[in-house]
């Protein structure tokens, strides 16, 4: 469903929330499975008809699932499944390498390449133990588990009471940090992996700042933020700019100061919110629930809109081809045959306002109506849109090509009267059984990619005195890299 009309400038304050490492099918493919993907107005809704199937690589096909609410369901599908360029490839055509122009994707690769990806983590784990969390009795089938409205009431309790889009894509067909660039400078400069962690392009942030609109990062408790580290353009003493976590984020909602945009990230880890394979998706839940109680009870409550979405599908299996009519910054150059006009994966996106109707599906219409992506289909939202949505509500110039291409989601805002109703009364966030036990007596905790990220970022923060950052590549546990990173950001900023 899209509309005409566009009210965005009854919108003062937009508030992103990012999440990890999701696929649309994974978080809210059966959404609607109960009203045969039709909408309660009447919207339909590409989502999961429980046909959907993936062969295993053994003669057999194994079509999706629900996740059995009774064998650890916050913790699948069990393992770290592959979320890179080559894995994305593998995924979506069943070989890794970058696919001749017009293939069509197939999404046919998922079990076969989640099966590679245990193969070898397993390898390392008898290598180096508790090199790769893995729940016992991961198989490679596991990836088409696929979650219900009841196991995530507080995610698809807001997808039904407001919008969701059902033909949201990630920016690039890879994993978090391009994807993360992309949301905030509409490009990676070309790149298609984790390995380079700073950007120096122009931000929306930046734009913000020039045209005197207030605005905020915010990440969770004292963590570095991630987002001020890997972004080299940022202002540094910016005026209408801050830099806070979320009590600080709470702190201004409740009293009305909320900046005309914010960005919010989880905290990272095993023990975080952020939702990433194989960490507790109940936390995320939770962490969900307290940022809309925030904004519901925000004298600004009227006047935001919130936008959930994840940074990319993270191997997770989603049954939708992605487009391959996205525009290419030019300061993207092709990168091992890949040309950056094929979207990502799709991911889970929920808009969130008292001027959306409930039961809003929302995306941009097809000409031909068959929303397959062909070169000739209408550019679909990702997650440049939330771009488009800053730049077209506060006068804002684009960044580059693919935001300038970007449809905004002004048009999802149809009520001339903010609603009153409170659609998540009742409803109380899901808590995990606590972590399952991991395969060859593996234990939780150790830090991952992104806690290696900030440690690496932050330990190149020059700080007084500090001829050598000591900084190591693979910190044994969450809690030394976290102390690490969080010694070294807050006396650098302190100073």
């Amino acid at each position: 469903m899209t509309s005409e009309n566009n009210m965005l400038d009854q919108v003062d304050h937009i508030v992103v929330v990012m999440l990890e490492n999701r696929s649309f099918d994974h978080m809210l493919g059966y959404l609607y499975a109960d009203q045969n993907n039709v909408s309660p107005l009447g919207h339909p809704f590409e989502g999961l008809t429980g046909e959907e199937s993936n062969p295993d690589g053994k003669g057999y096909n194994v079509k999706v699932f629900k996740i059995p609410s009774d064998q650890h369901p916050y913790y699948w599908p069990g393992s770290d499944p592959g979320e890179g360029y080559y894995n994305t490839n593998s995924q979506l055509f069943s070989y890794y390498k970058t696919p001749k122009a017009g293939t069509e994707a197939t999404n046919q690769g998922f079990i076969t390449d989640f099966a590679y990806t245990l193969q070898w983590q397993r390898k390392d784990n008898e290598k180096k133990p508790n090199s790769w969390q893995i729940v016992e009795g991961t198989e490679p089938g596991d990836i088409m588990g696929m979650y219900t409205p009841e196991l995530l009431p507080v995610l698809s309790g807001l997808a039904k009471s407001y919008a969701v889009c059902d033909h949201w894509y990630c920016s690039v067909p890879t994993e978090t940090l391009p994807n993360r660039a992309f949301v905030h400078m509409a490009t990676s400069l070309g790149r298609l992996n984790d390995h380079d962690k700073k950007y120096n392009a122009n931000t929306i942030f930046n734009l913000l700042e020039d045209a005197k609109q207030t605005w905020s990062i915010d990440g969770y408790e004292d963590d570095p933020i991630l987002t001020r580290e890997s972004l080299q353009a940022l202002p540094a003493n910016p005026v209408y700019g801050t830099f806070g976590n979320f009590d600080s984020f709470k702190q201004a909602a409740s009293s009305g100061k909320l900046a005309s945009y914010i960005f919010l990230t989880p905290e990272f880890g095993s023990k975080g919110n952020s939702q990433h394979p194989n960490y507790d998706v109940a936390k995320g839940e939770q962490y969900l629930f307290d940022l809309y109680q925030t904004l519901r009870n925000s004298p600004s409550w009227d006047k935001t809109l919130l936008i959930i979405t994840y940074d990319e599908h993270g191997g997770t299996y989603d049954h939708v081809a992605p487009p391959e009519n996205a525009a290419q910054p030019k300061d993207c150059p092709d990168n091992d045959g890949f040309n950056f006009q094929r979207f990502g994966v799709r991911v889970p996106t929920v808009l969130v306002s008292p001027l959306i109707e409930a039961g809003t599906v929302f995306r941009v219409p097809q000409p031909d109506t068959d929303l397959k992506g062909s070169t000739s289909s209408a550019t679909p939202f990702d997650h440049t849109s939330i771009l488009a949505t800053v730049e077209k509500r506060f006068g804002l110039p684009s960044l580059t090509d693919r935001d300038a291409a970007a449809p905004d989601v002004g048009a999802v805002l149809t009520l001339a009267t903010p609603r009153n109703d409170y659609p998540l009364e009742g409803v109380t966030p899901p808590k995990s059984e606590g972590p399952p036990t991991l395969e060859g007596n593996g234990s939780w905790g150790q830090a991952d990619h992104l806690q290696n990220a900030e440690a690496e970022l932050t330990s190149q923060l020059s700080l007084k005195g500090d001829y050598h950052s000591r900084y190591k590549t693979d910190y044994k546990s969450e809690e030394e890299a976290k102390q690490y990173s969080r010694d070294r950001y807050h006396r650098y900023y302190k100073s």
